[in-house]
């Protein structure tokens, strides 16, 4: 009895069993139709041409599902060949035209009304590298002909294919009234089948077992002593022909040594007598091997084709999504973005694109499969350079008309009030941009900037005439004041610190000082404006260290987090500097300070030792010279000055000391003694 593929496949499996197959006798092709309908089944191949589709004015045969079923050719009992049967159902589409009013209705003209109904369908037949086709010429009584009726089917036996190939069939009337119905098929070698009497090829057929042996995989071929066969190790295409990786001639028995790194699911190997016409047996043995998949997900690579354009590259098929993500210089890992971008399904080795993104390299795409994160590839990094120290702004609708924004950090988005030109087209979510921290203020109107470069050039004029008479005169250098917030006590010495620095020729910037401007813009916006500032002016930055700006930086690290204080202090202003210790932009820019018995140097996290660390008051004189750029020893400063701005801020720390203990205090100190002198 015939079996369909479906039920074929079933018994085949993973171990397959033998199946017995229908025995045909005919050694030539032929066609046979169910009740009702006659077949003729023309001489020999006919050409392959389907041509385009095209529209029928009266009623017309089409196939409407094709099926196959696999049977074994016989002209003598122990030379079978195996044969794909195909079953084609058809039915009737369209009807006769009615005459319009006026036209002649004769009797001539209502004849093709009772006639029968003759088609032609064809049969093409694919099977690497080979194709032919076959004609099956049809007669419909016209009983039969009425639109959308099954009329029935046509039998074809058969077409001639090798065992283990893959095989592909198209049916179409002539002329064609409709597309092609397809059906592709992957045939049993010899080893499912009860063939191995029947069929010649398989009495020598080499047989092969994989044995592991550590980081070595042997494929062992049974074959006969002196027998010469063909050897090929292939990558298994879900489209179009198999990929050849490595062919051999070899001579039997042989043992094959694959590293383990070699293998991929989809590497399948093919085996076959040296002979005419001999069958090709193919084994794909690593499916379903650990080592095999995690090899694949080594190998596979993205790559840029064009700006947009990109493919996921890999031997084989990978159940692949995508989606981007933002990759800052000194965070890892990539931060999804916000609101998330929704994962997109990856065909492997075919072009993909993301419309509404413009490169930047800190754009970045996670290929993630069964919901983890295989590998990461910046694509826009190499054609844009390295990673830039820009913010990504992130624009949310919130409603109609409504908007907001926030800047992606590690912790989350924290809310700003910011315009900057897009790097997402906007859509009905919202839109991204990248926003350079040197560009991180709100931009003045034209007329505004143009006032103020006249301004700038007239002062620098003015400057030019007046240079021989003007002599030079120290610099008022900018200074930074970053510490953590602690409570009251540790506010009034900082004060204490910022007021006395700016007795001296020193511009001092302190949130302290600047609270209305903080509570307007937010605490990140607000320091990664004034090191900005303080930067772009060659001034100082001051890391003012206490016991508990050690212990949120030791979490920091662990965690990439702090808890919350009264303005988020530390945590906006270590995301600012940071990046500047790790890569090693610190020289003449930063300088670290902690007070006299409240903090050991040894406890100042190790990053930030790599710029100046002083102890106040005790080394006060050094601290200034380092913030006035080696100018204040050299100026003469008046030593009753610097003695004014150490007895200020020993009156602080006295007063702190006192408090220890206390809520608001300064907190747990460290004694070291008794005040050393000024140096």
């Amino acid at each position: 009895m015939p079996m369909s593929w479906f039920l074929l496949s079933l018994a085949l499996g993973r171990s397959p069993v033998v199946v017995s197959l229908e025995r045909l006798v005919e050694p030539h092709d032929t066609a046979r139709c169910s009740l009702g309908l006659s077949c003729h089944l023309w001489d020999g191949d006919v050409l392959c041409l389907p041509g385009s589709i095209e529209s029928a004015p009266g009623p017309v045969l089409v196939p409407t599902c094709l099926q196959t079923e696999l049977v074994l050719r016989c002209p003598q009992e122990t030379d079978c060949a195996l044969c794909v049967r195909v079953v084609v159902h058809l039915a009737v589409h369209g009807g006769w035209e009615e005459p319009e009013e006026g036209e002649n209705s004769d009797l001539e003209l209502q004849e093709p009304r009772n006639a029968s109904l003759l088609a032609q369908v064809v049969l093409s037949f694919q099977a690497y590298p080979t194709t032919r086709c076959a004609l099956l010429e049809i007669q419909v009584p016209a009983v039969l002909v009425q639109p959308g009726q099954s009329v029935g089917s046509a039998v074809f036996d058969c077409f001639e294919a090798g065992l283990g190939a893959e095989v592909r069939i198209w049916s179409y009337t002539q002329p064609r009234y409709q597309k092609e119905l397809n059906v592709t098929q992957q045939l049993p070698d010899c080893r499912g089948l009860e063939v191995r009497d029947s069929i010649q090829s398989c009495w020598a057929l080499p047989w092969l077992n994989v044995s592991a042996d550590g980081d070595s995989v042997h494929l062992v071929l049974d074959v006969s002593e002196e027998q010469n066969f063909g050897f090929l190790l292939y990558w298994d295409q879900v489209q179009g022909p198999l990929k050849p990786w490595r062919y051999k001639n070899l001579t039997g028995p042989q043992t094959i040594t694959l590293n383990h790194t070699d293998l991929v699911p989809c590497l399948c190997i093919q085996v076959w007598p040296l002979e005419p016409d001999s069958v090709r047996t193919s084994f794909c043995p690593f499916r379903e091997d650990p080592r095999a998949h995690r090899n694949l997900w080594h190998i596979a690579r993205l790559q840029m084709l064009s700006p947009g354009r990109w493919q996921l590259n890999a031997p084989c098929s990978l159940p692949a999504k995508v989606a981007l993500c933002w990759q800052a210089p000194d965070q890892v890992p990539c931060q999804p973005l916000v609101p998330p971008m929704l994962q997109e399904n990856v065909t492997v080795n075919k072009p993909h694109e993301f419309p509404s993104v413009r490169g930047h390299p800190n754009l970045c795409v996670q290929v993630s499969s069964l919901e983890k994160v295989q590998f990461q590839e910046c694509l826009w990094a190499d054609s844009l350079g390295s990673f830039k120290d820009d913010m990504l702004l992130v624009e949310m609708r919130t409603g109609l008309n409504d908007t907001s924004v926030c800047a992606l950090e590690p912790s989350g988005c924290t809310a700003l009030p910011s315009n900057a030109s897009t790097l997402w087209k906007e859509d009905d979510l919202g839109a991204l941009w990248a926003c350079p921290m040197d560009k991180y203020i709100h931009k003045r109107w034209v007329l505004v900037w143009l006032v103020c470069l006249l301004l700038v050039a007239v002062l620098f004029f003015s400057l030019l005439l007046k240079k021989d008479r003007v002599k030079a005169a120290p610099k008022t250098r900018t200074t930074l004041l970053l510490h953590s917030a602690e409570g009251e006590g540790h506010e009034r010495l900082v004060g204490a610190l910022a007021s006395a620095l700016s007795q001296l020729p020193l511009r001092v910037a302190v949130d302290l000082w600047s609270r209305r401007e903080l509570s307007a813009h937010g605490a990140l916006a607000w320091f990664h404006e004034q090191r900005r500032r303080t930067l772009q002016e060659d001034g100082v930055v001051v890391l003012l260290f206490s016991p508990a700006a050690v212990a949120q930086c030791q979490q920091w690290f662990q965690h990439e987090t702090v808890g919350p204080g009264p303005h988020d202090t530390l945590a906006s202003w270590l995301s600012c500097v940071l990046p500047d210790f790790l890569q090693g932009r610190v020289a003449g820019r930063y300088v670290g300070v902690y007070f006299d018995g409240l903090l050991h140097p040894d406890a100042v996290p190790a990053p930030f030792r790599a710029a100046p660390l002083f102890s106040l008051p005790s080394q006060l004189p050094g601290f200034l010279d380092v913030l006035q750029g080696g100018c204040f020893r050299s100026t003469g400063r008046p030593t009753d000055r610097v003695e004014r701005v150490a007895q200020a801020l020993r009156a602080a720390l006295d007063s702190c000391n006192l408090q220890s203990g206390a809520p608001g205090s300064c907190g747990e100190a460290w004694d070291p003694g008794p005040y050393p002198a000024l140096k």
